[in-house]
């Protein structure tokens, strides 16, 4: 009688790990990481203590390197590792980043290369050392632009990265939104998945070199289909927290007269196009928010109006008093900035800020609030799993918690891959006809 194969165990090496939160998505498919690299101290701890299995190596990638692979080839004894996925730094690669970037280098403060931007070699040292049956990386889409120094001199990443893989992988590099995957949120992330397997090529050359063929698409979840059942929230004392309801679910209390210019912001807008609000005048028609290229970089304007045109009374916008004239001044922002989210479409892209009100469309779409730490937790889909925010018994701050979810990739976006994975290696993924895998 025949002695029944055991299942195949599939395994994961993570890098650039953060607080291991698209991890979730990997171990929702069944695929156990076996060592992972982190260079933070606190996304480390939160991450042994919702991986206590995993063996996180602390450290900068390229101190580390030798010790991660030696931890995963002690790890998979005489196996095939199945993946590495890997999410460098995007900072350097962002348009946020870029735009910061170039303002330290004209400020003299900043060379004109981004070291994070060259993680990516370390990390190709790691892959091609332990030759996995997939590599994923994610990042910015800006990702596909950038270009690194190498020893054989300038490269593109995505080239690069073939190129130290060579002709046994075949994939590349794909820009997917969150929101086509089951995100609600106007996300947009290069995945860069390559193989060498069998079932992997021929599914890739049966997608016409493509990993991911428009039928596994679905429609976008709004805003209001994620939160809109939540209890509801107010930035005033009293009435920032629904611990009953969740502990994450509390925001900041809004300083008054930020609470002023947010009241009088109506959905989809921003605060600096808010009118007059006197009950006498209420003129409509003062000039809203601007912005302009000028020298290769967008730059908000200066001009845009803090009293009323017709009746000279303040208007409910983001201004400050000026701490050397003593006058009242625009403060500066994008039309990004104190902007009402909208609820009958996808979130904006969460980031680290997303507590703050000058934050990139942030705002409740009609509480006068920020998004609360679990709707953020929602938006990202992190909350559809189960993670631990707290290391040996003490939760994690507020800050530490938005900084691990603006680093995150939406853990259902890697749920929705590894699937994909698991299902193309069981010989269960097909390339055409109805979505199947999600």
């Amino acid at each position: 009688m025949p002695v029944a194969k055991s299942p195949k165990k599939r395994t994961a090496v993570s890098l650039f790990s953060s607080a291991g939160l698209g991890e979730l998505g990997l171990k929702a498919n069944g695929v156990e990481i076996i060592a992972a690299n982190e260079l933070l101290a606190d996304r480390c701890a939160l991450y042994r203590e919702n991986y206590p299995e995993t063996t996180m190596l602390e450290g900068d990638v390229w101190e580390r390197s030798a010790d991660i692979i030696a931890a995963a080839r002690r790890a998979l004894g005489s196996d095939e590792l199945f993946l590495v996925y890997a999410t460098p730094p995007c900072q350097g690669m962002s348009t946020n980043g870029a735009g910061k970037l170039q303002a330290e280098i004209e400020a003299g403060r900043r060379g004109p290369e981004d070291a994070r931007n060259r993680l990516i070699i370390p990390a190709m040292d790691i892959i091609t050392a332990l030759r996995p049956e997939w590599v994923l990386l994610e990042n910015v889409p800006g990702m596909r632009n950038t270009v690194i120094r190498t020893d054989d001199g300038p490269a593109n990443v995505l080239d690069y990265v073939a190129q130290r893989l060579g002709p046994e992988y075949v994939g590349g590099g794909e820009v997917l939104a969150c929101s086509d995957y089951g995100v609600p949120q106007l996300r947009r992330r290069l995945i860069t998945l390559f193989t060498r397997t069998a079932a992997g090529r021929q599914f890739h050359e049966d997608c016409g070199g493509s990993f991911f063929p428009p039928h596994e698409k679905t429609p976008p979840l709004s805003l209001r289909d994620a939160i809109a059942h939540l209890p509801p929230l107010d930035a005033v004392a009293g009435h920032e927290a629904a611990p009953a309801f969740h502990p994450q679910h509390y925001v900041g209390v809004m300083k008054p007269e930020k609470y002023w210019w947010v009241s009088h912001t109506p959905e989809g807008d921003t605060a600096f196009n808010n009118q007059c609000v006197s009950e006498t005048c209420g003129f409509q028609g003062n000039a809203r928010h601007i912005e302009a290229l000028r020298d290769g970089r967008w730059r908000a304007s200066k001009e845009t109006p803090i009293y009323c045109e017709q009746c000279g009374e303040l208007l409910p916008r983001p201004a400050m008093i000026d701490a050397e004239s003593g006058e009242r001044r625009l403060i500066s922002g994008f039309h990004s900035a104190y902007r009402r989210m909208e609820w009958d479409k996808p979130a904006r892209t969460l980031t680290r800020n997303f507590p703050f009100e000058a934050s990139d469309n942030k705002i409740h779409p009609d509480q006068n609030r920020v998004l609360s730490v679990y709707e953020a937790l929602v938006i990202q889909t992190i909350a559809d799993y189960e993670y631990v925010w707290s290391v040996g018994g003490r939760p994690s701050p507020r800050s530490l918690i938005a900084r691990s979810i603006g680093e995150s990739v939406p853990p259902r976006l890697i749920d929705f891959i590894a699937q994909k994975l698991v299902g193309v290696d069981a010989g269960l993924a097909k390339a055409s006809g109805q979505r199947s895998l999600f």
